[in-house]
């Protein structure tokens, strides 16, 4: 049984002492991969603390990666590099660190999406604020409803009609300070006793706050159509959290087969929900934006998500979440006691933005300046004496995309190679979890952040990099 001594510890939580405690046994390889932890009653017995204490350690572990927790099992130590090795790893990591980041920028960040400043309407921005603030005086002052100003959720309801071809009422929609906040929502009003399921791969922050907020979240692997149906009978799963129409990080448009699928196994039990993550709709490059799987349910089983931080910025902080119908009174009755998290001031600056058919215009123009940055990125590789070396996968759609590269050498050191270069970029492997993965040498990126007048010298230096690793082919034929 772990035993600890807390006199010590200052002035921290207990619960935080408690996960310090553990992760340092684990760190240090006295608690092994694969070991049991002792069940939360029973180590709060031994320690004289409330279960509650140990819940908060073993959810922060948990959230971190440093333990899982198995459906009747209990929790167990997963496989992490032992603090010598890991202090190793550190240290390599800070010298290209220091060559890379500290000295100067990097030449090139394909590992993030970030919208340049010069698109974000600024003047038009600050105009429209000024008209809100002299015409909306009041109104700004006066507390927001739980779900949004009426102003902007009437707005969305336009956009999503035009756009989108979804018909809700505004009474539908919810609006909150980011997808996070109403991850959190979702799992404070589905509740927590509840399995949550997540694409694998996929974007690992939804898992971790999934998991931070005490949802039972799992993993379902998927094939080139999107999660595997029987995945979510084997994970006895009840709500899926999906991005069909661009899924990250690979890329895939689910079909419409699959789609229905999935919408019959939601229908299927009375607990089932779907919470359907619209990212990266606005930026469909090629042929008409895919139709959400909200538009052709027919069960009322699909949560609509979406966010302003691709198309305007990320730093307003303004998301919005479309209720089913049946959904939006218990919606209300459970958590209508919070307050909206956005405030009257980007509410109401927003709501005229997309009313008077500025947002429209915004998209357009950022969708050209896209498709024109993502066309001249795909000339530079073809173009490339290299091209042999590379295939690119991509689907015409989103901020980002597949490249497989002909290398020899681990995806590790390709991206040391890399950063000593100035370019950062994520292998796909660097998403999945578990067992499950993808070929190797095959990155992602993410090209919306690097600026134009950067593109050339990038590709310049990331087709030196290839060259350097051989492919084994290459090598053989040597």
């Amino acid at each position: 049984m772990l035993t600890y001594s807390f006199e010590q510890a200052g002035g921290k939580p207990l619960y935080e002492q408690l996960y310090a405690c553990i992760r340092d046994d684990i760190l240090s390889g006295r608690l092994r991969a694969g070991e049991k932890l002792p069940s939360k009653r029973a180590l709060a017995r031994n320690l004289g603390v409330s279960t509650i204490t140990v819940e908060g350690a073993y959810g922060q572990l948990t959230a971190e990666g440093y333990c899982q927790s198995a459906p009747r099992r209990g929790f167990f130590v997963t496989n992490v590099v032992p603090r010598q090795q890991q202090q190793m790893q550190a240290m390599l990591a800070k010298q290209v660190a220091d060559k890379s980041t500290v000295k100067k920028e990097w030449l090139a960040d394909f590992s993030a999406n970030s919208v340049p400043a010069e698109l974000f309407p600024f003047d038009l921005w600050t105009r429209l604020l000024r008209k809100v603030v002299n015409e909306d005086a009041a109104a700004l002052l006066a507390r927001s409803a739980s779900f949004g100003v009426p102003l902007l959720r009437q707005a969305i309801a336009g956009h999503l009609r035009s756009f989108r071809g979804l018909t809700v009422q505004p009474g539908q929609i919810v609006i909150g300070a980011g997808t996070e906040y109403l991850y959190n929502l979702l799992v404070q009003f589905l509740g927590r006793d509840r399995r949550f399921c997540v694409e694998n791969p996929g974007y690992d922050r939804i898992r971790q706050i999934y998991t931070a907020s005490g949802a039972d979240c799992v993993l379902a692997a998927m094939d080139a159509q999107g999660v595997i149906p029987a995945e979510l009978t084997r994970q006895k799963a009840q709500i899926l959290h999906i991005s069909p129409s661009h899924h990250f990080p690979t890329g895939i448009i689910m079909p419409v087969s699959r789609r229905y699928e999935l919408l019959g196994w939601a229908a299927a039990a009375k607990d089932r929900y779907i919470i359907e993550d619209d990212y990266d709709s606005e930026f469909r490059l090629t042929g008409r934006p895919i139709p959400t799987m909200m538009g052709i349910d027919v069960s009322d089983r699909v949560i609509y998500m979406n966010t302003f931080s691709k198309s305007l910025t990320p730093t307003i902080r303004i998301s919005y979440m479309v209720l089913p119908q049946k959904l939006v009174a218990p919606f209300k009755e459970k958590l209508g006691f919070y307050s909206c998290t956005v405030s009257n001031f980007e509410q109401y600056t927003l709501a005229r933005f997309i009313r008077d058919g500025y947002f429209e215009k915004h998209i357009n123009r950022m969708r050209n300046f896209y498709r024109r940055k993502r066309e001249r990125l795909l000339t530079l590789l073809k173009a490339a004496p290299q091209s042999n070396k590379i295939e690119i996968i991509e689907h015409g759609s989103g901020l980002h995309f597949l490249v497989r590269f002909a290398i020899a050498e681990p995806d590790a050191d390709f991206c040391r190679r890399l950063a000593a270069e100035g370019i950062r970029m994520r292998p796909l492997e660097a998403y999945y979890e578990g067992d499950c993965k993808p070929g190797a040498h095959i990155f992602v990126l993410n090209y919306s952040g690097v600026p134009d007048e950067r593109l050339e010298e990038a590709v310049k230096r990331l087709l030196v990099c290839v060259d350097c690793c051989q492919s084994s082919e290459d090598k053989n034929k040597k």
